[in-house]
């Protein structure tokens, strides 16, 4: 039994404890989290870390009439079970559950949705002009990690924010980065004196009489700016956020409630923008996420007593089958790099930075420049190969258009996640790959159906000498098929896996084997189906697809992609051009909507991706009974 987290069903009752109450509270919390994610995996080590700070921020604040805007969302786990969300949280991330995220739709307290990085200030600073301009009151809080700051829409939203807001507040929690160092005694009582409202009030008072001296004030105020300025850039960090046009305090120690209680009751009494630095430890109060962050940013379900696992892998991943071919192809290039941006881990290039350390580049929250960085590696003579999830590939789409394929430069994107992501729901939900890839000039879009595949694509595109992605799902690999040898990559050449005459099923990715599967069941109903690895999405394999369509009058598309702008959009395309009349089409896909969270294969039966929902609407559309 919990005594106090069971009785918290909104801030409100939080804030009817005592201050002496809160460390409880915070040790509720942690067992809470740990309990839950234990079981169904999630984002842990930053919700350990900000739990005192959540606590913290919803004892001083009144949401929602004041606004608490979460960067990423992987930090608000705990500020989900101060706002009513406790009863439920056994659902975390499941179908139907409590989101991984920040939802509007699911609490008034989520005041902006998130699962990107660095969105959090500017979203902050629509919601304090939107205030203002309805003649609300109320603060903004952003939180933000250190992480974000290495993503550029973070330092846009700064850059405007200071100039522009007030009673915006940005709260930096710093798990891993020193900005810089705290000088201890004298930086702690120079927060509490700039903080103090006595100090505004006179600092607000001298300011008014220092510029009214005629002639003058102007020049003297200017003076005694620079000399404070002076002063706090030798003894307290941060001179790079008052240059932008906040006030900055801190770094303060975010594990310890009542500092931070004191300190964001002394800021919500000044109404200019202001920056709070707070020091936390990742994974704090979980010894094994203390020890291992990486591991436990974002952790399948594990046994609380080891910290590990309680499942293995399943086998091969996509992410580790990627991996571990670029190394094998780095072992023989030389000119080979790797880039990714914060993901080494989640897009297996861990074993690669640890061999070509010199060869491996992590930029941070920062897809954008990944995406250029690569160009001018390529411009530069070298081989670069970019792992992101597709849902951050998003951010980089100008960068794709314009300084990888307009100058068609030879990088190589291996486009992870790309599909249904599972329980990380639809912020994560790499849906749209094919989709805002295959339209883009120049570049060749390719989706292996095994690991086997996957390499041998990854060889291609390292030799083709233009832009090239390659797009797989999370997970486990499958099992490559038995049956004839593999022919090797030809550009724009699919596979037939095996003939058929009344109906060709083609196949993008991984739903290779759904239509193998599929073909089976039809088999059994004495329909005779042809099945097609398309392998390349762009360019088609006109060939192939035409002569099916034309031999069987019947075409059906599968794909883990959305219809629109798709695979299976594609061949109608292409059944349009070659005025292929007379082919009855079906498509299986994502319709207009987003997935939401779920077990990948649950999601999947939900769309009617699996083999046996396949083969049922097949029967319904081409032979009603």
């Amino acid at each position: 039994m919990q005594r106090y987290l069971d009785e918290i069903s909104s801030p409100e009752d939080l804030r009817q404890l005592l201050p002496g109450e809160l460390p409880a509270v915070a040790r509720e919390v942690r067992d809470r989290l740990i309990g839950v994610v234990s079981a169904n995996g999630g984002h842990l080590a930053s919700s350990l870390g900000a739990v005192e700070l959540t606590i913290a921020l919803h004892y001083v604040f009144d949401t929602p009439r004041d606004a608490i805007v979460w960067d990423v969302g992987h930090q608000a786990y705990a500020h989900k079970l101060l706002t009513g969300r406790n009863p439920s949280f056994d659902t975390l991330r499941r179908a139907g559950g409590v989101a991984g995220f920040p939802r509007r739709d699911e609490s008034v307290h989520d005041a902006f949705g998130a699962g990107h990085a660095s969105t959090a200030v500017s979203a902050a600073l629509g919601l304090a002009a939107a205030r203002d301009a309805r003649g609300g009151d109320g603060k903004v809080i952003a939180i933000i990690g250190d992480g974000s700051l290495t993503g550029g829409l973070c330092y846009e939203g700064l850059n405007n924010a200071g100039l522009r807001s007030r009673n915006l507040i940005v709260i930096l929690n710093d798990n891993a980065m020193s900005i810089s160092r705290n000088v201890g005694a004298i930086s702690a009582y120079l927060n509490r004196l700039m903080s103090s409202p006595i100090y505004n009030r006179v600092r607000s008072e001298m300011q008014a009489i220092v510029k009214g001296i005629p002639g003058i004030g102007a020049r003297m105020f200017e003076t005694a700016r620079k000399m404070e300025e002076s002063l706090k850039n030798m003894i307290v960090p941060g001179i790079v956020f008052e240059e932008i046009g906040f006030r900055y305090f801190g770094p303060v120690d975010g594990h310890d409630i009542p500092r931070l209680v004191d300190m964001l009751r002394r800021l919500k009494k000044i109404e200019e923008p202001l920056i709070l630095h707070v020091r936390t430890v990742k994974g704090k109060g979980y010894e094994h996420a203390e020890r291992h962050p990486e591991y436990f940013h974002g952790t399948d379900p594990f046994d609380i007593a080891t910290g590990r696992p309680k499942t293995g892998n399943g086998g091969e991943t996509w992410a580790g089958a990627m991996g571990g071919a670029l190394v094998e192809a780095a072992r023989k290039d030389p000119l080979i790099v790797a880039i990714t941006a914060a993901m080494a881990g989640g897009t297996g290039l861990s074993a690669f930075a640890k061999e070509f350390p010199s060869r491996f580049f992590d930029v941070g929250i920062a897809e954008g420049h990944a995406a250029t960085f690569a160009a001018g590696l390529a411009a530069g003579g070298a081989r670069p190969v970019v792992a992101i999830y597709a849902t951050f590939l998003q951010r980089a789409y100008d960068q794709l258009i314009h300084d990888i394929c307009l100058q068609g430069l030879p990088v190589v994107l291996a486009v992870d996640h790309a599909g249904i992501v599972g329980s990380d729901g639809p912020t994560h939900s790499g849906q749209f790959a094919i989709s805002f890839l295959r339209h883009i000039p120049r570049l060749s879009v390719m989706a292996p159906s095994d690991g086997a595949e996957l390499r041998a694509m990854l060889a291609w595109a390292l030799a083709s000498g233009g832009p090239c992605a390659i797009v797989y799902p999370k997970g486990a690999v499958p099992s490559p098929g038995a049956g004839a040898p593999r022919p090797p990559i030809e550009a724009g050449k699919a596979r037939v896996l095996r003939e058929g005459t009344e109906v060709a099923i083609a196949a993008a990715g991984a739903m290779a084997g759904v239509a193998a599967a599929a073909a089976d069941i039809l088999a059994g109903k004495g329909k005779s189906a042809c099945v097609i690895d398309a392998r390349f999405v762009k360019p088609l394999d006109r060939g192939s697809i035409l002569s099916a369509a034309r031999r069987t009058g019947r075409i059906v598309t599968i794909e883990e992609n959305s219809l629109e702008g798709g695979f299976g959009s594609a061949v109608l395309e292409l059944l349009d051009e070659a005025r292929l009349g007379g082919v009855e089409t079906e498509r299986f896909g994502i319709g207009d909507c987003f997935v939401e969270q779920g077990g990948r294969w649950e999601i999947m039966a939900a769309l009617g991706l699996d083999a046996a929902a396949v083969a049922a609407r097949i029967m319904e559309r081409f032979w009603p009974s």
